[in-house]
């Protein structure tokens, strides 16, 4: 991504992004002085910087770690990040479970403080009426909201929320050479992918050292982090400018208005806008996904699938014009994180991961979207 070149105009300085997930460790060496805990509404403030897990804590490093004592540095080591921590399977004390928020009250609480963007590496193949309201909400007061597309593409690929509700961008994950990772979920919800291959992720809530990392919570770290560099840059721009520039400096070689399953408009760079000092994002108030959220989710006849039916179609080596694509990725396909909370009666799975970024891609208009 070239990030000495973009922290050359911007390091993300000014921009505040959420990061929903397990609780951010503001002590390790790389996060000391970049988590304003101070900023979480007390409504859901409980345990916001104990990370019962590690994984928040690595992707609020990866989005705004200055790579102090050896820890990694972000793609936006100028921004600061305001820690939500949110229930999951992870969590077995029942005391501590009653004290953490779920995600939907998170999302919400979120969107009332001044943070630019929220970054959600979370997922579970339900929705949830009250993560969806919450969503929306966020929505009306501006916020930019990134979520992982989900780890599960080789066996059910089922729809992943918060990526699949109207206005979440989500994102999918590649490896440093542009192919898709094989875990990396597909669908009509997949907006935009990020690197999410073979980086740097605390290995346990130890804390301890890091480990090889995987999965599409990864990508959305980078997503977010490249988002906050950019308004940082052009802060008097609106949500909906930051992603038109981000979708339109996109890296594909399809047309941008016929978007992949796999890489939505394609691989986020960052850098294309920050070296246009006048880039023209477009309109103030225009949606850059109006398509897709009018559409909502749907199956290759344009209806909305069942979600009580799900089905797991496997990826095709051929792309939209009938030329055959880069084989997709052999890494694991699932990062250190699977995440559980409870949707209404029944339970669902929260994914907190990361992914990566392949040629292996096909027209949306003709496949089946699970």
């Amino acid at each position: 991504m070239k990030a000495d070149e973009m922290w050359k105009v911007s390091t993300g300085q000014g921009v505040k992004v959420a990061v929903i997930d397990s609780g951010v460790n503001s002590d390790t060496s790389s996060l000391k002085g970049q988590v304003l805990a101070d900023e979480v509404p007390a409504t859901v403030a409980y345990g916001a910087t104990h990370d019962y897990t590690g994984h928040g804590t690595t992707m609020a490093e990866l989005i705004a770690g200055t790579g102090s004592g050896d820890g990694l540095k972000g793609i936006a080591p100028g921004a600061k990040i305001v820690p939500f921590r949110i229930v999951a399977n992870s969590l077995k004390d029942k005391a501590e479970i009653a004290k953490t928020a779920s995600s939907a009250k998170a999302i919400r609480a979120a969107a009332d403080t001044d943070v630019k963007i929220l970054s959600m590496s979370f997922g579970s193949p339900g929705e949830d009426p009250e993560e969806a309201a919450a969503i929306k909400y966020a929505h009306s007061k501006g916020k930019l909201m990134f979520a992982s597309v989900g780890n599960d593409a080789e066996t059910k690929n089922l729809i992943g929320y918060p990526a699949a509700y109207p206005y979440v961008i989500g994102v999918a994950a590649s490896d440093k050479s542009g192919k898709v990772g094989k875990f990396s979920e597909y669908g009509n919800y997949v907006d935009l992918a990020a690197p999410g291959l073979d980086i740097p992720t605390w290995c346990d809530e130890t804390f301890r050292s890091y480990c090889d990392g995987v999965g599409t919570s990864v990508a959305t770290a980078i997503a977010s982090a490249s988002a906050a560099l950019v308004w940082s840059a052009h802060p008097k721009w609106t949500a909906n400018q930051v992603l038109a520039s981000l979708i339109d400096t996109a890296g594909r070689d399809w047309a941008k208005n016929d978007p992949s399953t796999y890489l939505g408009y394609g691989l986020i760079r960052p850098r294309k806008v920050l070296e246009q000092r006048n880039f023209n994002p477009g309109p103030a108030d225009t949606d850059p996904l109006a398509r897709e959220n009018a559409t909502g989710v749907t199956d290759a006849a344009g209806k909305a699938p069942s979600a009580s039916t799900p089905t797991s179609p496997q990826p095709t080596k051929a792309t939209a014009g009938g030329k055959t694509s880069a084989a997709a990725s052999t890494s694991d396909t699932s990062d250190n994180i699977t995440m559980w909370v409870a949707l209404g009666a029944a339970a669902a799975v929260l994914v907190i991961g990361g992914g990566a970024f392949a040629v292996l891609r096909s027209r949306r208009a003709t496949r089946p979207h699970t």
